[in-house]
């Protein structure tokens, strides 16, 4: 079972899911599953198709927004700020660890005018760090 950490009331954040994660996150309310893992970046993990069918199982809505070594782009950003605002209740962002997920959450919470700090300490409180990308949240923060 996936670790579901929550960020915020509406944005939880989890390392890859299993299929029986899916229906978990479905069992706990979760609403829109966003997929922030390249396929085929881990091949015997459930690729973005399988999830994809089990969460439009579990009456879920999904997306992909693959975030791979190359870093974060505004267009991925705008991709989960769409999510956030699109979803009709909790959103279940995954990735190999969490991090991308939560480092991309925190993009977008800053370009929606969330408090750099604010968001930094979000992160933290779920167990992650957004150092390596504090630059770009506090540029995104200030627009």
């Amino acid at each position: 079972m996936s670790d579901f950490r929550q960020l915020t009331e509406n944005v939880y954040v989890s390392q890859q899911l299993t299929l029986d994660d899916v229906a978990a996150a479905a069992a706990t309310g979760v609403a829109f599953i966003v997929n922030n893992r390249p396929d085929g970046e881990e091949p015997t993990a459930p690729q973005g198709d399988e999830i994809a069918a089990a969460a439009g199982a579990a009456g879920m809505n999904y997306a992909a927004i693959p975030i791979g070594h190359s870093g974060f782009s505004e267009p991925q950003i705008n991709a989960m700020i769409d999510a956030m605002e699109q979803a009709e209740g909790p959103i279940l962002a995954y990735c190999r660890s969490g991090t991308r997920s939560t480092l991309l959450w925190a993009l977008a919470a800053a370009k929606q005018g969330v408090d750099p700090d604010d968001v930094a300490l979000t992160a933290a409180r779920a167990g992650y760090d957004i150092r390596p990308i504090r630059a770009m949240v506090d540029m995104l923060a200030a627009r």
